[in-house]
């Protein structure tokens, strides 16, 4: 069984509604962009997307000409800040938005505010990162077989924390609870320094999320039990992957994956998005794109 990959993709969200208030006269692709443009990040500044999207941000400022400003909209499991887009944002390209995977999910579980397939027009996919399951390196934990045999001897009395229920780090450790028999509590969290902090301070047992937590790992303070890939990463060799532990999970490289949108707008805008981005983008890392709606995304990345 594969766990789902989580999508890095830019996309421009406007509801129909406010598109049908636009003044008749569109701005051309050659006269775009004009002014700043806004990059709405679903998650706390600090961890991985936010440095992510800053770096992209900056570079792709040289080649846009204009300022591309990041606003950080936490909460929901990384589902506000689309939400909020698509609610009251212009579709005019100067909003731009990271879609997570929850956003996708959420429809399935409860009544939304947004529709994460029409409501937006999808401008890029970027490349990914690996989770891992990280301990304080004097826990007693050493292995990821001792958090189970733990959990199992003590149902609910190990904690782990993520990034937010139906995020790609929560749904694995259910499924992993699921098939090993053990039973842990989850403790959402706004990720990054939040989770470092409350795993340092004992409030937590583990955290289970992208590398904001590599550093210390490095520093020796913090060790890494599981990466939630198929393969072992070159940077952590020694650490055991999902799939070897004998549930036959795994999630690919792509365990990240963050679709950059704007509200539901104009091709010509969407060319001129992608030429700095995509230049942008050349620079600091490598990429795959994808031009068009949601509709042409595979559910398999879903």
């Amino acid at each position: 069984m594969q766990i789902a990959r989580t999508l890095i993709v830019l996309a421009t969200a406007i509801g129909l509604s406010t598109a049908l208030t636009l003044p008749a006269r569109a701005q051309s692709a050659a006269e775009f962009p004009s002014k700043p443009i806004t990059l709405v990040v679903p998650f706390a500044a600090g961890v991985s997307a936010d440095l992510l999207f800053r770096g992209i941000a900056e570079v792709a400022s040289k080649h846009l000409g204009q300022p591309i400003i990041i606003d950080n909209k936490s909460g929901g499991s990384g589902t506000l800040g689309p939400a909020q887009v698509a609610a009251t944002a212009k579709p005019d390209g100067y909003t731009l938005v990271q879609i997570p995977l929850p956003a996708f999910r959420l429809p399935h579980m409860q009544k939304t505010t947004f529709d994460p397939v029409k409501d937006f027009t999808y401008v890029i996919l970027l490349a990914g990162y690996q989770l891992g399951a990280v301990v304080k390196a004097e826990s007693p934990y050493k292995t990821w077989k001792d958090v189970v045999d733990y959990a199992k001897a003590n149902p609910g009395k190990f904690t782990y924390a993520t990034i937010g229920a139906a995020t790609s780090p929560n749904i694995a450790m259910e499924l992993a609870s699921r098939e090993s028999g053990m039973k842990m509590t989850h403790v959402p969290s706004k990720g990054g320094g939040e989770s470092i902090a409350a795993l340092l301070g004992d409030h937590v047992n583990m955290i289970v999320e992208s590398p904001a937590w590599a550093p210390l790992v490095a520093a020796g303070q913090l060790r890494v039990l599981l990466m939630l890939g198929s393969e072992r990463e070159k940077t952590w060799p020694d650490t055991p992957v999902l799939k070897e532990a004998a549930y036959g999970l795994g999630c690919t490289t792509w365990e990240v994956v963050r679709n950059v949108v704007i509200p539901h707008t104009r091709a010509g805008l969407i060319g001129g998005i992608m030429l700095g981005l995509g230049r942008a983008l050349g620079e600091t890392m490598a990429v795959t794109f994808v031009i068009g709606n949601a509709h042409k995304i595979s559910p398999s990345l879903l």
